[in-house]
Parts: structure tokens; sequence; C-alpha cells
């Protein structure tokens, strides 16, 4: 059975309505109305917070170019023993897309600190892929600055660019970074979308039509598809600071894990020998050898697996 069909049978297997049985449009609003808008730093930003009051918290940090539905195929399962809390960053899903060319990984980390301080949290995991990687890094940073919003109480880390050095940028990464980055992005439709971002997964867990479909919905929510230039400046900030990212997590005082799938031509098998030649903290690894850039959408039981195994063990210490 294909890791595609076994996620279909696998949601029609719970008490939630299949998503796969949703139309695109459809799946879109239900995860909007499951959600809520806040002003956070001057911004409408789309918010999500599900759970009890006394439930350990985790905060998700989704990654690029999509949103904090990536998490959708964990929610569940995640739910029914935490409190979940994740947001859209600015220029992404649901939330408010300035057309501008300033957006910093500072500025999204700020959203998060906001978010936590108005929900009154004051310790949580975090649970972080890709561009989220580096969301983490920066909140991670302030943690051991002792200036960050709460307590950490474990971070863990799917596949993500940790490292610039061993990030394998794609070639449309590059473009879009370049000068030449808006009008490449005029250039970019769904047929270009759906092969570059097919290109990250692993080669038996290719993302299914319906899955591209509603990625691409949220993206081009408030005519997002325009801000690809803008938003790849990470890229930037990631060499600028890493040696501070890179210190929290050689420093880091509280567990962290790896989860990550090593058929990313991205940030795959590579990125784990980086993170250990750097001597970088690491309580817990799971490697899923089949697996790609997205593990939490391809191989969701997995990565549920390997993140359960590691607060497990991390509580029992």
């Amino acid at each position: 059975m294909s890791d595609n069909l076994q996620r279909i049978n696998q949601d029609d297997a719970t008490s939630e309505p299949s998503t796969a049985r949703r139309g695109v449009e459809e799946e879109v609003l239900h995860w909007r109305q499951r959600g809520q808008y806040r002003e956070l730093n001057g911004h409408k930003i789309f918010t999500m917070d599900e759970g009890d009051l006394d439930q350990p918290v985790i905060v998700l940090i989704h990654g690029f170019p999509t949103c904090s539905w990536d998490w959708l195929p964990l929610w569940q399962d995640l739910r029914q023993n935490f409190r979940l809390i994740s947001l859209d960053m600015l220029g992404f899903g649901l939330s408010e897309k300035p057309d501008r060319r300033n957006y910093t990984i500072h500025g999204q980390a700020d959203l998060f600190e906001s978010l936590l301080a108005e929900l009154g949290i004051k310790k949580y995991h975090i649970l972080a892929h890709d561009y989220g990687d580096t969301v983490a890094q920066e909140l991670l940073a302030r943690q051991l600055e002792g200036k960050g919003v709460g307590q950490w109480l474990s971070g863990c880390f799917l596949n993500g660019g940790l490292f610039p050095e061993t990030h394998r940028a794609l070639l449309t990464q590059k473009l879009l970074l370049s000068p030449l980055g808006a009008l490449v992005n005029s250039f970019n439709g769904f047929g270009k979308f759906s092969k570059n971002f097919s290109h990250v997964f692993g080669p038996k867990t290719k993302p299914s039509e319906w899955e591209l479909q509603v990625f691409w919905r949220f993206i081009n929510e408030n005519n997002g598809k325009h801000l690809f230039h803008n938003l790849i400046t990470y890229m930037r900030d990631r060499k600028q600071h890493r040696q501070r990212w890179v210190e929290a997590l050689q420093n880091a005082t509280m567990p962290l894990a790896v989860i990550n799938g090593s058929k990313d031509p991205v940030s795959g098998s590579h990125m784990v020998a980086r993170y250990q030649q750097l001597e970088c903290r690491l309580d817990y690894l799971g490697e899923m050898a089949e697996i790609g850039h997205y593990p939490q959408v391809e191989a969701p039981d997995l990565v549920l697996t390997h993140y359960r195994n590691f607060l497990t063990q991390i509580s029992a210490v």
C-alpha cells in the first residue's frame, strides 16, 4: 500500500471528517474555522490554539512556503495529550502578506513570542520544520540569553537548513533570491510549484494531487504567490546569524531532538552529519531512510513514533 493511500485510510479511521473527502476550498475553510485571527505586532495573524489549559503545550512552527496546515497529519494524535499552539507566520498561509522585501527570521520569532505572552504560556515544547527550524534557533538563542518568553521544555527539529553550509538550495530558490527574483516569481504557476515541491519529497512518498492543490491554495491566499522572492531572503539571515544560531544548538540547556528524512535533497542525511560534526546538543535522533523533506506529511506515523519516544525519554529523565 502506498504511503499516500495509507494516509487517506488513516484519516477515514478517525472521528474527524476525512480530509481526503473534502474539496480544496472546503479544507481551507475548515482549517480557518478551527483557528482565530489575532493582532500581533501590528499584523493580522492566523493562529491555532487547541487543547485544555492543564495539558502540556507543544508550539509547532511551520516551514517555507506553506503554513500551519503542514501539521495536520500529526495534529489529532498529538492533541490527545497536548495543548497545541501554532500560527501562520507573516507572509504565509492565512496570515497578512505585506508586499515588501524586509521579512526577517527575528520578526517571525517575535510573532511566536507575542502569541505565547498573550496566551500566558509559561512552559512549552517546540516542534519545528524547515524555515521554522531557523525561527526556533532564534527563539532558542533568546532562551539561552534569558530573554525568551516562557521556558522551553524541549526542542525538536524536522528537516531544515540548520546550517547554511549544508543547505542545498534549489535553483529556483537561488533565482528568487537574486535581483531577478520578482521576474522569476511572475512565471511560477501551479505546474512549476508542483514539480519543485514534489522534488524534495522521498521517491516513494510524493504528495498527492489533492495535497498539492491544498498547499497551493494556502500559498495563494491574500495574493501570496507574489511574495516568494520576498520571503526567500531568510537564506541571507541564515548566513548573517550563523554563529548565533549554531551556538544556540551547541549550548542548549534543554533536550533537543532531530527527526530527519534522509532522502531530502535539501537537508537530508548530510545535514544530520554536520549537526553531529559540530557537536550540537542531541538527546534523540530519528533518521528515516526513505523519507524526504516533509516527514510530517510523508510519514506521519513514523514521525509520531519518534517524537513520542523522545518525549518519553526526557520525561523519564
